[in-house]
């Protein structure tokens, strides 16, 4: 059998695709990957997703599903392990089995790049966060860290003093590579301090974080400094390896969308933050999600007629 629209991913991008592809009555089916859920599997509270006031990332995600599924959505098990994306129809490998389908939304996300420390897994959510803009009212009247040296870790800064008492920069170098006006806006702001030369050793606490240990690169010297977060803004890796060679990518490897979703191969959509390398929010990635169920639903029915057409003249 050849589906009508396969989804890889199950973000809120994925998801909102499933709710409207399944909406037009499509039959989707939706491949969860290893990492299900995405980004919001890692966020404790959201308070600024549309229509709720404060809602957990996980029952967020367990809503989307279970409203996707009510109007017919399929789920699967597994990851892609391969991709054949010029045939027709498309041809996808998953659990030792080959899928094809017309149409292909990839929304399989980006993932955060992290420091690779032991606690710093063990605090996620309880203090670790690598979204300011989704944590950072959390962190009111709070003394917080910023690790990075890029604009993202600029952006970051400026953006949590609207929330933290102080915000502090540790960064491994003694420069940053963040633009120059990023660094002017970011050095001038009194309540930004930076550590330079420094990393972080380990993140301690007991529920939650309540401080850092810091080496300093030259020096080796360990400090120990109190403090309610750590916010990780090293970048973030779009998850597109599985698409390299046949999708067009940006230079960091986001897949290049036009209009948000249009890839360079016909029936083949991007949808959420494997192709935003700017907003990042569940609201963002899901209004794109639905802008590739709508292209879908053109591209099946164009598909429709062409072939209405074509028994026609025979």
């Amino acid at each position: 059998m050849v589906e009508s629209v396969v989804i890889i991913g199950s973000g809120p991008a994925g998801l909102s695709a499933a709710l409207y592809t399944a909406r037009e009555g499509f039959n989707p089916l939706l491949i969860k990957g290893s990492g299900a859920g995405g980004q919001l599997l890692l966020t404790t509270d959201i308070e600024n997703y549309p229509g709720y006031g404060k809602i957990a990332g996980p029952e967020l995600i367990r809503l989307m599903e279970e409203q996707a599924t009510s109007f017919g959505t399929r789920f699967l098990e597994g990851d892609v392990t391969k991709v054949e994306l010029g045939s027709k129809p498309i041809r996808l490998h998953v659990n030792d089995t080959v899928i094809e389908t017309l149409t292909l939304i990839v929304s399989t996300g980006a993932s955060s790049k992290w420091i690779g420390l032991p606690s710093e897994k063990n605090f996620t959510g309880r203090g670790v966060s690598s979204c300011a803009t989704c944590d950072g009212a959390f962190f009111k009247n709070k003394e917080v860290i910023v690790v990075g040296g890029g604009d993202t870790a600029m952006e970051d800064s400026l953006f949590l003093t609207r929330f933290a008492s102080s915000v502090t920069i540790v960064h491994r170098r003694d420069a940053f590579k963040a633009s120059k006006i990023m660094q002017q806006r970011v050095l001038s702001n009194p309540k930004i301090k930076v550590i330079w030369d420094t990393v972080v050793e380990e993140i301690t606490g007991d529920r939650k974080v309540t401080g850092v240990k810091i080496k300093n690169v030259k020096s080796n010297q360990i400090t120990e400094m109190k403090i309610d977060g750590v916010f990780v803004a090293i970048g973030h890796q779009p998850n597109t390896s599985l698409f390299v060679g046949q999708l067009d990518l940006d230079k960091d490897g986001y897949i290049a969308a036009k209009d948000d979703v249009l890839t360079n191969i016909e029936g083949v959509y991007a949808a959420g933050d494997v192709a935003d390398r700017f907003y990042k929010q569940a609201v963002t990635a899901a209004a794109s999600g639905v802008k590739a169920a709508l292209r879908v639903r053109e591209h099946l029915s164009m598909m429709k007629f062409e072939e209405e057409q074509r028994a026609k003249h025979q």
